[in-house]
């Protein structure tokens, strides 16, 4: 394994833009050969983040959920933001509900996850979600999303359909599957 390179001195910072959920930031950057640089980045509100990958009866639940960026209606595992005062644990239990109807007795924390570190600070906690029972709790989605079972043993098919695209969501499914020794 090689050294880890010594990190560039911040000279200063500024916000160029900012709107309600994300501000960009202008980074002026030395490096250790001296060179500078200026960097933009995006900083969100630094709550994080969570994914789950819930199992039930040798089925994935996904869920289908309309997605501004895209356009498109994607199929995707639950997720949504950590809340004030929430440990991931219990924002990835509150977004279950939430999302597809159902509450977890076990939870296992697969990997966190760097959304683009390039230019992004925010990171995503992956969870595992069993023994799930029903259980709802009101969202704020503007409709009701779809939930979809998917076969477990058919975890490879997912990678063929179209609009399961989003990249937190395929690598959700190999850790899952890495985990559960799925073939």
């Amino acid at each position: 394994m090689s050294s880890r390179p010594e990190k560039p001195t911040i000279l200063d910072t500024k916000v160029v833009a900012k709107s309600r959920l994300f501000q960009i930031e202008q980074v002026h950057l030395k490096f250790s050969n001296q060179a500078e640089r200026y960097y933009e980045r995006m900083a969100g509100n630094n709550r994080g983040a969570v994914m789950v990958v819930p199992v039930l009866n040798d089925q994935l639940l996904l869920a289908r959920e309309y997605a501004a960026g895209t356009h498109n209606y994607e199929l995707g595992f639950p997720k949504g933001l950590v809340d004030p005062g929430e440990t991931p644990e219990q924002a990835a239990n509150r977004e279950l509900q939430e999302e597809i109807g159902f509450k977890a007795s076990k939870l296992t924390l697969l990997k966190e996850l760097s959304l683009a570190p390039g230019y992004f600070s925010s990171k995503m906690q992956i969870f595992l979600a069993q023994g799930l029972t029903e259980s709802w709790l009101e969202g704020d989605e503007p409709e009701p999303i779809g939930v979809e079972p998917w076969p477990l043993q058919e975890w490879q098919a997912l990678l063929e359909q179209e609009d399961f695209s989003e990249s937190r969501s395929v690598s959700a499914l190999f850790l899952a599957q890495k985990h559960l020794n799925l073939k």
